[in-house]
């Protein structure tokens, strides 16, 4: 069903997700409809008794639905979820499920002899498994948490205190990989964490509740370190600790802080975690094996272990053959032409510092193709952008000023750089020692071997630079062949412009693409040699030799594949090459031999040696007696790290504490400086001698000081914290289906207000119509006189059959004296009007009556300023009414009496006649005529004339020789504001009757046919008096006809568009619902802009937070029932029992009896009261051409601080410029506003605001100190939709709002504003950090131009161009709100800009038709609703419990029922693309059949059947 624009939200029964804006809204489906065409019962009508109800089939079919959808969810267990992964594209996977998704997580079930040993070993001691790349350590970690898994059950049985599982790590990537590996290996509960994912900042009971619910947590060792600290965990609540990579265990390590800090502290060796090390080697330096080994045992508390037969080992991990490859000695350093010429021109930049460095060694060492070609990629057009934002950002954080001028020519300097390199003629490189040394050869010589013919062989080649890896991997994807299909595998650290900077991802990515042969030839840096999960590889060629031993083993290990090679590169005759590789293998052995010569039962050697400062660290610390958390020099860096970002601060700046170390003799102190609002301003630590422990002293005294002061808690967090926007997930979404009972509002105030006295003045409103010929009779217009001078009231129509008119209502500025005698004419006649044509009889009571009826003279000029309105009146009628109730006559009256008289039947109230004229013809006692108006009596004219009963009758007698009267029986119609009826219109009035047993009124005809329309008039009117009591409560002033349309609610369904109306009132007019279309979107707007102007420093997600409190529907319907406004909706038709004046007293008639004190009650749906309050504010912003209005009804309807501006120029007086704003601009701003100028014509007073406008969030904000665009995108999307929505509903005055959310999608879809953009010529100002949204935005760039250039003119050219990458629509939506900021808030600006740039493209709105009915929900929709005629389906949705963990896969399903069958059913990550799938899966079902075919198979009678029942519905 249709929910809020509101970012999140639920329905009670069956979920329906939250959506961001309404094109979404269109997208998630469609809203209930019923097909009750009733209307309000008339008198004498009866009931549909027999149609089936409404709630009834909805409980029947929600019942259907949960059986099913119980049934299916069962079904949908862990093997559907991960063949739903396996098949999902990696490119819309999350990195997790991409690593999930690998088979290689899958290890061995059949565990190898040594596995075994080593196993069996660490369950009775802490063991370091030392073993190679590849050979299974991890197994033999799942085969030992399995053990203490099982263990762990039993203790907890017993009623021990859970202990829960570390697998501790070094590096993000591995947290991913082996929580997949362990997922996949072990049946209990494992989560993941690591610092990237923020849990730095999570609250200890965040902490209990993750290590409550999970048996194994798999981390990076920081992120347990961070936990002791804090005592979130304590050390005996461990029962195991792994440490993967174990030979990291050193000095400062976390691994090392771990144990030095938390398990030694622990004396009671019983509550000691057990510990199991992995590694390939104890050594990961050039250092002594035998001490580095010990060192290692000693730190982990753990002995090492490898397997007692080498030759076993060897057996079942493949060792490769390796080779020594020798190349020649590489000439002296030189400098190629484009060097020479780069550094006589700009050898003085430091910029540059790095490629000049790295040219000159490359012309020696790679050739001289890289000493040139690392131009081309260092001051590419990205890279180029990082330098000139690196310039800038060290020209900022200057101490000393100096002139922009400077900063400028730098710039200058660095694009005349990249114009030199441009220019250059780079030839292709040739395998000739021209162009590539020896070592390259080489290099080509074996990879040419490999990979002469197509092969699934692998091959990785290590080097030590991220350059030589980038450029490597261009060489050989020009001359490496058809067969080789090279990539580059990097590290993810952020470096310096220029660096290759990859991401977690793209790594993750490449790796993929590696293992399925996308890729065969990798070229690598050391983040391949240690833990990522890598193919087994037929060829590792170490083209920069190892440094220590570490990295020699596990290069060697990714060398698996049978009759795979390792190689050696060492230059000929290299000396240091050659000891270097002597001293790995020398080392290996030695470590071999320490390994075998290790005895079996032998104690721990070295278990009171003491490494390296392990005393200096442990030395002090202090620990909090209530929760153990302990402060140590170690940990007192990280915590005053946290404490000082934790205070205050603008998002940009993250404060950070500044150390200042300060020699003292031989030794040194450091003084520990805080930011100006901190509590501590700063600390002096004790004097240390090293610079390093002199640091965490002062760190530590700093602590020290705030935990004194309590600005550290129990736990050694901050009071200070950084919180997510409250409510951030609140449920502020209203349930459709919800409906309540409210007071009804029947009767304006106005009357009730105004009795009670005998008035001296009244004042005449006349009622005339405009067309009155519809009639079929002659009228004359009719007088209200009331106490009070009503309003001016809009005109409204009135239906006849086959025409229509106008009331037009004039209210007179001057009164009418009246006196007493004239009050009593006045009320004796309206009472007779009443009762003649009504057949109510009042209490004659002059001071409770509200108003009088009147006649008002024919064929006169009418106006509101007529200086004597009494003059208007036809008195002498009121006194001929008013003296007599009936004209009298006898048998010598003449014919002509009788014509054009108001004839009533005493007995019976329905019956009231117009007469034509005498019919001499006919005798009262000739039988009826045919095609006369049935009667209680058909026996002869006569006795039809007579109403009363049988024994009534027979007591009265009437003249036989009386005349017939040809008349015309007045239909029993009240609601003239709806089209007459069908059944109306075939009604017979025709009759003939006796005027002996009737009565001839007093009353004119012209009158009594204007008086007969008047409940219709007056029932309107009252609404008008309604609607305006709501804007005066509001402080508004609306115009009355779109007050009223405002508050109309015209079935239970209203806001549901195309929905086949439930309970629908007849004629009350338009709806709420264009209204709120309009309304919600200027709430949206005037928020948003409240928003920036008062908090510019926010952030985007800030922003949607508090948007989302101020007009999600939960907020309008709170305030709504505080106004009270739910008494004023108008939800009921025109009654026939509601109209009369109420301050009277009924002495006859139907309604008499009736209990005035019961308060009239109706019911209306939540949403639907919250619709109305948008509403109004539509209403209010139609009202007049300026926003004042309907910024007022902003502010009354939120009822929010955030909101309380009465005028639009509050929002620019709220708002505070911020100083990245009025900042002096450099020139490459002012240079990036003169080129937009010439894009739009608009000037900027402030070039930095556009800047902001362009420049991405990936941007680092350090280099040039302005914002991303998010917080203009924010403000930019909502005046972008405004004036869409504006051009809209202005432009299809006749349009629902269905079709106008359908079309609207259009113009606000990420698809138009993208190609808009590229028009523009946006896309090339954008300042992004990141490869990968170049390369999006160049492939979109190049598609939607040839796209233009082929439509020749075609405004829709963009239509089936694939999505653009999301920054180019934002910077539109950014760039709108930078113009709207800098022109001081002009909204002006903004509908100049969408003349100028969108309305061009939607002249013509049909030729978006399809793209508005494209969409699978909407197309099942008019299939069904149109070709099928079908009215009863339903589209339901619900998520399914998540068995991932986590949200990265959350399961929804939907299905599609049709006559209560459930027919298709769809999944999606949410229930909008669910119901797609659902819609889509119904479309291939229904697809080709005819009507009769589909009426056929489902049993679908809708057409035929006018059932009140359901429709299509989105649930």
């Amino acid at each position: 069903m249709l929910q809020s624009s509101d970012p999140a939200q639920a329905d009670s029964n069956h979920t329906v997700e939250s959506l961001t804006d309404q094109a979404q809204e269109l997208a998630d489906g469609f809203l209930d409809m019923a097909g009750n065409e009733s209307d309000t019962e008339e008198e004498g009508e009866a009931p549909l008794s027999e149609q089936p109800k409404i709630s009834d089939k909805r409980r029947q079919q929600n019942a259907k639905f949960d059986s099913w959808f119980s049934n299916r969810a069962k079904i949908i267990d862990k093997e559907d979820f991960v063949k739903a992964t396996q098949a999902v594209d990696d490119a819309l996977l999350s990195t997790r499920s991409l690593i999930s998704k690998q088979e290689s997580t899958v290890i061995i079930t059949d565990p190898r002899e040594y596995q075994i040993e080593l196993f069996e070993r660490a369950k009775k001691q802490n063991i370091i498994a030392v073993l190679d790349t590849g050979s299974g350590k991890t197994l033999i970690a799942v085969l030992l948490i399995r053990h203490i898994l099982d263990q762990e059950l039993e203790d907890r049985a017993l009623g021990l205190s859970p202990r829960i599982t570390f697998f501790l790590v070094d590096s993000v990537t591995l947290v991913f990989q082996q929580h997949a590996v362990l997922e996949c290996n072990l049946d209990a509960k494992i989560e993941r964490f690591c610092g990237e994912m923020g849990c730095d900042l999570w609250q200890k009971s965040t902490w209990v509740k993750h290590f409550s619910e999970n048996m194994v947590i798999v981390c990076t060792a920081e992120v347990l370190y961070q936990c002791l600290m804090h005592s979130f965990i304590t050390i005996d609540r461990i029962n195991l600790l792994i440490f993967d990579e174990a030979h990291h265990a050193k000095k400062n390590h976390a691994y090392a802080r771990i144990i030095k800090d938390f398990y030694l502290a622990e004396l009671d060796m019983k509550k000691r975690p057990k510990v199991f090390g992995m590694t390939a080697s104890p050594v990961d330096a050039r250092v002594d094996v035998v001490k580095a080994a010990r060192d290692l045992e000693t730190l982990l508390h753990a002995q090492i272990a490898t397997a007692s037969d080498f030759k076993l080992l060897q057996k079942s991990v493949n060792r490769p053959n390796e080779v020594v490859a020798q190349y020649d000695k590489p000439p002296a350093p030189f400098e190629t032409p484009l060097l020479l010429r780069m550094k006589a021109m700009f050898g003085d930049m430091v910029v540059l510092s790095k490629p000049f460095r790295f040219a000159k060694r490359a012309s020696s060492e790679l050739g001289s193709w890289f000493a040139d070609q690392v131009w081309s990629f260092y001051l590419a057009e990205e890279e180029a952008r990082k330098l000139e934002g690196k310039i800038e950002r060290d020209f900022l954080s200057q101490k000393t000023e100096h002139s922009i001028a400077k900063l400028d020519a730098e710039v200058s300097r660095i694009r005349e750089a990249r114009e030199v390199v441009k220019k250059h003629i780079f030839r292709d490189p040739q395998a000739k020692p021209a162009d590539l040394s020896s070592k390259v050869l080489v290099l080509q010589h074996y990879l040419a071997l490999v990979f002469e013919r197509p092969t699934e062989a692998k091959c990785i080649v290590f080097v030590q630079s991220r350059y030589t890896a980038k450029l490597l991997g261009d060489l050989f994807s020009r001359i490496g062949g058809p067969n080789i299909r090279s990539g580059i595998l990097v590290g993810t650290r952020t470096g310096e412009p220029g660096d290759l900077n990859v991401s977690f991802r793209q790594q993750v990515v490449t790796l993929i693409n590696f293992r399925k042969g996308l890729l065969n030839c990798l070229f690598a840096t050391s983040v391949a040699e240690e833990g990522l999960d890598i193919p087994d590889c037929n060829l590792v060629v170490r083209f920069d030799l190892y440094e220590t031993l570490i990295q020699y083993i596990q290069s060697r290990g990714r060398a698996r594949h049978t009759n795979s090679r390792y190689v050696h590169m060492i230059e000929r005759g290299n000396r240091v090459h050659i000891q270097n590789l002597r001293d790995v293998r020398a080392s290996e052995g030695k470590m071999r031999q320490f390994c075998e010569s290790l005895p079996t039962d032998r104690l721990l050697q070295g278990n009171d040696y003491d490494p390296g400062d392990l005393s200096d660290l442990m030395q002090i610390s202090l620990t909090d007696l209530d929760t153990g958390a302990k402060l140590t020099y170690g940990s007192s860096l990280a915590i005053l790290s946290h404490f000082v970002s934790c205070l205050p601060h603008s998002p940009e700046n993250t404060p950070q504490p500044t150390y200042v170390v300060s020699g003292h003799g031989r030794q040194f102190v450091c003084e520990v400086i805080l930011p100006e609002n901190s509590p501590v301003l700063r600390a002096v630590g004790r004097v240390s001698a090293k610079k390093s422990i002199a640091k965490r002293s002062a760190a530590f005294e700093a602590c020290s000081l705030l935990k004194k002061g309590s600005y550290l808690d129990a736990n050694l967090l901050p009071i200070y914290h950084k919180q997510l926007p409250a409510m951030r997930n609140a449920q502020l979404a209203l349930n459709l289906k919800t409906t309540n009972s409210y007071d009804f509002r029947i009767k304006p105030s106005l009357w009730a207000a105004s009795v009670g006295s005998l008035p001296t003045d009244l004042f005449l409103t006349t009622l005339e119509l405009a067309e009155p010929e519809g009639l079929g009779r002659a009228y004359r217009p009719l007088g209200m006189l009331t106490r009070v001078r009503l309003p001016n009231f809009p005109r409204f129509p009135i239906f006849f059959e086959g025409s229509q008119s106008e009331v037009i209502c004039t209210s007179a500025v001057q009164s009418i004296r009246v006196t007493g005698g004239s009050l009593r004419v006045l009320t004796v006649s309206t009472l007779r009007i009443f009762h003649a044509i009504f057949n109510k009889v009042y209490e004659h009571d002059v001071e409770n009556t509200p108003y009088w009826l009147v006649p008002i003279k024919p064929d006169i000029a009418i106006s509101s300023e007529d200086p004597d309105p009494g003059g208007l009146i036809q008195w002498d009628v009121l006194k001929l009414v008013a003296d007599s109730e009936e004209l009298l006559w006898d048998k010598d009256t003449d014919a002509s009496f009788f014509s054009d008289r108001f004839l009533i039947d005493p007995w019976d109230g329905s019956r009231r006649f117009f007469t034509t004229g005498v019919a001499p013809e006919l005798k009262p006692l000739d039988p009826v005529p045919p095609n006369t108006a049935s009667g209680k009596h058909m026996d002869n004219i006569l006795e039809y004339s007579i109403s009363l009963w049988k024994k009534a009758r027979a007591k009265r007698q009437f003249a036989i020789d009386q005349p017939v009267i040809e008349a015309h029986r007045v239909l029993q119609r009240r609601n003239w504001l709806d089209e007459i009826t069908e059944k109306e219109k075939a009604s017979i009035t025709r009759c003939y009757v006796c005027p002996d047993p009737l009565k001839i009124s007093t009353i004119p005809t012209t009158l009594a046919t204007m008086v007969l329309i008047f409940p219709a008039i007056i029932s309107r009117l009252d609404s008008y008096l309604i609607a305006g009591e709501v804007c005066r409560m509001l402080h508004l002033d609306i115009k009355t006809d779109l007050a009223l349309e405002a508050i109309t609610k015209d079935s239970d369904n209203s806001g549901e568009h195309r929905e086949q109306q439930v309970h629908f009132q007849r004629g009350m007019g338009k709806n709420y619902e264009r209204l709120e279309f309009i309304g919600d979107c200027f709430l949206k707007m005037a928020t948003s802009i409240s928003l920036f102007a008062q908090n510019p420093d926010n952030d985007e997600f800030e922003y949607h937070v508090r948007r989302m409190l101020m007009v999600c529907n939960q907020t309008l319907f709170n305030n709504a029932l505080k106004l009270k406004l739910c008494e004023y909706i108008r939800s009921q038709g025109f009654s026939r029992r509601t109209w009369y004046p109420e301050e009277l007293k009924l002495l006859f008639g139907k309604g008499r009896g009736r209990d005035k004190n019961v308060t009239p009650t109706h019911r209306l749906g939540d949403k639907s009261i919250a619709d109305v309050c948008e509403a109004l504010i539509g209403a209010a912003l139609l009202s007049h051409n300026h926003f004042d209005n309907a910024v007022r009804a902003v502010t009354e309807l939120v009822c929010n601080p955030d909101h309380e501006m009465l005028k639009w120029a509050d929002y620019y007086q709220l708002y505070t410029k911020p100083t990245y704003q009025t900042a002096q601009a450099s020139a490459s701003h002012v240079d990036l506003a003169a080129k937009v100028e010439l894009e739009h014509n608009y000037h900027f007073q402030y070039p930095r605001l556009l800047r902001s406008a362009f420049t991405h969030p990936s941007y680092p904000y350090s280099w040039e100190r302005v914002p991303s665009y998010q917080r203009l995108e924010f403000l930019g999307d909502s005046l972008f939709d405004m004036a869409c929505v504006n051009f809209l509903f202005h432009r299809f005055l006749d349009r629902d709002p269905q079709w106008l959310t359908e079309h609207k999608m259009a113009m606000v879809s990420n698809r138009f504003l993208g190609a808009v953009c590229v028009k523009l010529g946006f896309h090339r100002h954008i300042r992004f950090y990141g490869s990968i949204i170049e390369h999006q935005i160049r492939e979109y760039v190049t598609e939607i131009q040839e796209a233009e250039r082929e439509s020749n003119g075609l405004p829709d050219y963009w239509v089936n161009v694939k999505a653009p990458p999301k920054a180019l629509p934002d910077v539109v939506e950014a760039y709108l709100g930078a113009v709207f900021v800098d022109s001081e808030f002009n909204y002006g600006e903004v509908e100049r800009f969408f003349d100028m740039h969108i309305k061009c493209f939607f002249e013509d709105m049909s030729i978006y038709d399809s793209f508005a009915n494209n969409h699978p929900t909407t197309y099942l929709n008019n299939l069904l609703a149109v070709t099928f005629a079908c009215t009863n389906y339903r589209i339901f949705a619900q998520e399914i419990p998540s068995i991932d963990g986590g949200t990265t896969l959350t399961q929804v399903i939907a299905g599609v029922m049709i006559h209560d069958e459930i027919i298709a059913e769809g999944r999606g990550s949410s229930g909008r693309y669910a119901k797609v799938r659902a819609s889509a899966n119904a479309l291939e079902v229904l697809s080709g059949l005819a009507p009769f075919e589909f009426r056929a198979k489902f049993g679908c009678d809708c057409g035929k059947v006018g059932m009140v029942g359901e429709a299509g519905t989105a649930v």
